[in-house]
C-alpha cells in the first residue's frame, strides 16, 4: 500500500474522526487518511459519533453537517464542551452553501468547507492539527 505525505513532505501522525452518513465517502475519507499515515476513525451518525470521540480523544473532526439521525451542528455543540476534547478541532465538511458557515462557527465548528474536498486541501487541513485561529472557508 504506498503512503500519502503532506504537502511538505513530513508526517505528524493525527487522530482523525470522520463523521459521514455516505458510506462510500466515509469509507474511501477514512482509506485515504490512513494511507496519510494519520489514526483514522469514523461514525455514520450522530450518535457513534459522540461515543466514538470521548472513546478515541481525535484532535481533529471532519463532521458532516447533515446526518439523518442528528445533526451536525448539535455534534458540535456537544463536542465542545465534553471533557478531554475541548482541544479538538472541528471542520465541517458539508454540501449545504456557503451561507451555512456561520451557523456552523455559531455551533462550535473551527472551520467550514465544502464538500468534495481536494487531496491537497484534505492534507494541509490535517497537517494544522488542533484548534488555532481558523475559521476559513473554501469552496473545494
Amino acid at each position: 500500500m504506498s503512503r500519502v505525505t503532506n504537502i511538505r513532505g513530513v508526517v505528524q501522525p493525527r487522530r482523525v474522526l470522520v463523521v459521514e452518513d455516505d458510506l462510500d465517502t466515509v469509507h474511501s475519507m477514512t482509506r485515504l487518511i490512513k494511507m496519510m499515515g494519520h489514526e483514522c476513525q469514523f461514525a455514520i451518525n450522530g450518535f457513534a459519533a459522540l461515543k466514538i470521540a470521548r472513546e478515541f480523544k481525535p484532535e481533529i473532526v471532519l463532521l458532516d453537517i447533515g446526518l439523518p439521525d442528528f445533526g451536525g451542528y448539535e455534534i458540535a455543540k456537544q463536542l465542545k464542551y465534553e471533557p478531554g476534547l475541548e482541544a479538538t478541532r472541528i471542520i465541517a465538511v458539508s454540501g449545504r452553501p456557503a451561507s451555512d458557515r456561520q451557523l456552523a462557527i455559531d455551533a462550535g465548528c473551527d472551520e467550514f468547507y465544502r464538500k468534495p474536498l481536494e487531496i491537497e486541501l484534505l492534507e494541509e487541513l490535517i497537517a494544522n492539527g488542533s484548534k488555532g485561529a481558523f475559521g476559513s472557508e473554501r469552496s473545494a
